[in-house]
Protein backbone atom coordinates (compact mmCIF):
# COMPACT_ATOMS: atom_id res chain seq x y z
CA UNK A 1 0.00 0.00 0.00
CA UNK A 2 1.20 3.60 -1.22
CA UNK A 3 1.79 5.90 1.55
CA UNK A 4 0.27 9.35 1.17
CA UNK A 5 3.04 12.05 0.66
CA UNK A 6 2.60 15.69 0.93
CA UNK A 7 4.71 17.37 -1.24
CA UNK A 8 4.12 21.24 -1.01
CA UNK A 9 3.63 22.60 -4.71
CA UNK A 10 6.14 24.98 -6.40
CA UNK A 11 4.72 28.56 -6.09
CA UNK A 12 3.47 28.96 -9.72
CA UNK A 13 1.77 25.65 -10.04
CA UNK A 14 -0.13 26.98 -6.59
CA UNK A 15 -0.97 30.27 -8.50
CA UNK A 16 -2.25 28.26 -12.05
CA UNK A 17 -4.31 26.06 -9.54
CA UNK A 18 -5.87 28.88 -7.72
CA UNK A 19 -6.04 30.97 -10.83
CA UNK A 20 -8.30 27.89 -12.28
CA UNK A 21 -10.19 28.12 -8.98
CA UNK A 22 -10.85 31.79 -9.14
CA UNK A 23 -12.37 31.35 -12.32
CA UNK A 24 -14.25 28.73 -11.90
CA UNK A 25 -16.08 30.06 -8.57
CA UNK A 26 -16.22 33.09 -11.00
CA UNK A 27 -18.02 31.48 -13.62
CA UNK A 28 -20.52 29.58 -11.12
CA UNK A 29 -21.31 32.89 -9.67
CA UNK A 30 -21.75 34.47 -12.94
CA UNK A 31 -24.49 32.11 -13.54
CA UNK A 32 -27.33 33.02 -11.49
CA UNK A 33 -29.78 30.83 -10.57
CA UNK A 34 -32.01 30.27 -13.74
CA UNK A 35 -29.33 28.93 -15.72
CA UNK A 36 -28.28 26.48 -13.14
CA UNK A 37 -32.18 25.41 -13.14
CA UNK A 38 -31.74 25.41 -17.00
CA UNK A 39 -28.70 22.91 -16.78
CA UNK A 40 -29.80 21.16 -14.28
CA UNK A 41 -33.05 20.17 -16.76
CA UNK A 42 -30.35 19.24 -19.40
CA UNK A 43 -28.38 17.03 -17.74
CA UNK A 44 -32.08 15.28 -16.88
CA UNK A 45 -33.02 15.55 -20.53
CA UNK A 46 -29.52 13.85 -21.20
CA UNK A 47 -29.81 10.57 -19.63
CA UNK A 48 -30.78 7.24 -20.69
CA UNK A 49 -33.80 7.38 -18.06
CA UNK A 50 -35.12 10.16 -20.39
CA UNK A 51 -35.79 8.71 -23.46
CA UNK A 52 -36.71 5.47 -21.63
CA UNK A 53 -39.68 7.48 -20.06
CA UNK A 54 -40.29 9.23 -22.74
CA UNK A 55 -40.76 6.07 -24.93
CA UNK A 56 -42.84 4.85 -22.09
CA UNK A 57 -45.26 7.77 -21.97
CA UNK A 58 -45.74 7.97 -25.88
CA UNK A 59 -46.57 4.27 -25.71
CA UNK A 60 -48.68 4.41 -22.47
CA UNK A 61 -50.94 6.99 -24.48
CA UNK A 62 -50.97 5.68 -27.65
CA UNK A 63 -52.22 2.54 -25.45
CA UNK A 64 -54.94 4.31 -23.72
CA UNK A 65 -56.14 5.97 -26.73
CA UNK A 66 -56.60 2.61 -29.30
CA UNK A 67 -57.70 0.11 -26.49
CA UNK A 68 -59.94 2.89 -23.68
CA UNK A 69 -62.35 -0.39 -22.98
CA UNK A 70 -59.46 -2.02 -21.40
CA UNK A 71 -58.63 0.86 -19.01
CA UNK A 72 -62.06 1.95 -18.32
CA UNK A 73 -61.34 5.43 -19.84
CA UNK A 74 -62.60 7.53 -22.99
CA UNK A 75 -60.43 8.15 -25.73
CA UNK A 76 -59.36 11.72 -25.10
CA UNK A 77 -56.71 11.85 -28.10
CA UNK A 78 -57.64 9.13 -31.35
CA UNK A 79 -55.86 8.09 -34.06
CA UNK A 80 -53.34 9.83 -35.44
CA UNK A 81 -52.93 11.05 -31.89
CA UNK A 82 -52.95 15.22 -32.31
CA UNK A 83 -52.61 15.99 -29.12
CA UNK A 84 -49.84 13.37 -28.84
CA UNK A 85 -48.55 15.00 -32.06
CA UNK A 86 -48.40 18.49 -30.44
CA UNK A 87 -46.95 17.77 -27.06
CA UNK A 88 -44.20 15.83 -28.69
CA UNK A 89 -44.15 19.15 -30.56
CA UNK A 90 -44.09 21.65 -27.73
CA UNK A 91 -41.13 19.63 -26.13
CA UNK A 92 -39.10 19.35 -28.59
CA UNK A 93 -39.01 23.08 -29.44
CA UNK A 94 -38.45 23.30 -25.54
CA UNK A 95 -35.41 20.58 -25.35
CA UNK A 96 -34.33 22.59 -27.96
CA UNK A 97 -34.04 26.21 -26.49
CA UNK A 98 -32.81 24.55 -23.05
CA UNK A 99 -30.07 22.80 -25.15
CA UNK A 100 -29.53 26.32 -26.73
CA UNK A 101 -28.66 27.38 -23.53
CA UNK A 102 -26.73 25.21 -21.75
CA UNK A 103 -24.48 25.22 -25.07
CA UNK A 104 -24.14 29.12 -25.05
CA UNK A 105 -22.67 28.69 -21.22
CA UNK A 106 -20.26 25.76 -22.23
CA UNK A 107 -19.27 27.74 -25.50
CA UNK A 108 -18.33 31.30 -23.08
CA UNK A 109 -16.52 28.70 -20.38
CA UNK A 110 -14.84 27.45 -23.02
CA UNK A 111 -13.49 30.41 -24.79
CA UNK A 112 -12.42 31.37 -21.12
CA UNK A 113 -10.39 28.09 -20.98
CA UNK A 114 -8.84 29.01 -24.53
CA UNK A 115 -7.79 32.47 -23.40
CA UNK A 116 -6.32 31.17 -20.15
CA UNK A 117 -4.79 28.03 -22.40
CA UNK A 118 -3.09 31.14 -24.52
CA UNK A 119 -1.70 32.90 -21.59
CA UNK A 120 -0.11 29.52 -20.09
CA UNK A 121 1.50 29.17 -23.75
CA UNK A 122 2.77 32.23 -24.07
CA UNK A 123 4.52 32.42 -20.79
CA UNK A 124 6.12 28.67 -21.67
CA UNK A 125 7.35 30.13 -24.97
CA UNK A 126 9.20 33.06 -22.45
CA UNK A 127 10.33 30.38 -20.34
CA UNK A 128 12.06 28.26 -23.10
CA UNK A 129 13.10 31.41 -25.04
CA UNK A 130 14.75 31.98 -21.43
CA UNK A 131 16.35 28.71 -21.08
CA UNK A 132 17.72 28.47 -24.62
CA UNK A 133 18.90 31.95 -23.97
CA UNK A 134 20.97 30.41 -20.76
CA UNK A 135 22.19 27.69 -22.86
CA UNK A 136 23.49 29.28 -25.28
CA UNK A 137 25.34 31.32 -22.79
CA UNK A 138 26.32 28.63 -20.65
CA UNK A 139 27.64 27.03 -24.34
CA UNK A 140 29.72 30.23 -25.00
CA UNK A 141 31.37 30.04 -21.50
CA UNK A 142 32.62 26.55 -20.89
CA UNK A 143 35.87 26.67 -22.37
CA UNK A 144 35.96 22.57 -23.47
CA UNK A 145 32.94 23.56 -25.71
CA UNK A 146 33.58 24.70 -29.05
CA UNK A 147 31.86 27.63 -29.58
CA UNK A 148 29.81 28.59 -33.12
CA UNK A 149 26.56 30.56 -34.35
CA UNK A 150 23.50 28.68 -34.28
CA UNK A 151 20.52 30.95 -36.11
CA UNK A 152 18.29 28.53 -34.88
CA UNK A 153 19.42 29.36 -31.31
CA UNK A 154 19.81 32.74 -31.75
CA UNK A 155 15.75 33.27 -33.19
CA UNK A 156 14.03 31.16 -30.58
CA UNK A 157 16.05 32.79 -27.98
CA UNK A 158 13.37 36.15 -27.83
CA UNK A 159 9.75 35.43 -27.33
CA UNK A 160 7.49 36.49 -30.05
CA UNK A 161 5.67 39.33 -29.06
CA UNK A 162 1.88 38.47 -28.43
CA UNK A 163 0.36 41.01 -29.96
CA UNK A 164 2.28 40.87 -32.78
CA UNK A 165 1.56 36.97 -32.86
CA UNK A 166 -2.23 38.16 -33.11
CA UNK A 167 -1.83 40.80 -35.69
CA UNK A 168 -0.19 38.00 -37.82
CA UNK A 169 -2.65 35.40 -37.13
CA UNK A 170 -5.64 38.63 -37.77
CA UNK A 171 -3.64 38.80 -40.97
CA UNK A 172 -3.53 35.26 -42.12
CA UNK A 173 -7.21 35.05 -41.13
CA UNK A 174 -7.85 37.79 -43.34
CA UNK A 175 -5.79 36.83 -46.57
CA UNK A 176 -7.65 32.94 -46.01
CA UNK A 177 -10.98 34.98 -46.09
CA UNK A 178 -10.01 36.64 -49.59
CA UNK A 179 -8.84 33.43 -51.02
CA UNK A 180 -12.16 31.48 -49.91
CA UNK A 181 -14.16 34.63 -51.31
CA UNK A 182 -12.05 34.99 -54.65
CA UNK A 183 -12.51 31.12 -55.22
CA UNK A 184 -16.07 31.37 -54.52
CA UNK A 185 -16.37 34.38 -57.14
CA UNK A 186 -14.33 32.56 -59.45
CA UNK A 187 -16.61 29.58 -59.12
CA UNK A 188 -19.83 31.48 -59.77
CA UNK A 189 -18.22 33.44 -63.12
CA UNK A 190 -17.62 30.21 -64.49
CA UNK A 191 -21.54 28.39 -63.98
Amino acid sequence: MMQNSHHPLPEHVSQQLETLAVLHAKAEKEAGFHQHAVESVTAFLGRPLFLNLTIGVVFLWILVNIFPRLFGLVRFDPPPFYWLQGTIGLGALLLTIVVLITQNRQALLSERRAKLDLQVNLLAEQKVAKLIALIEELRRDIPTVKDRFDPEAEAMQRSPDPHTVLEALEEKIDEAATLVKKAEEDMKTKR
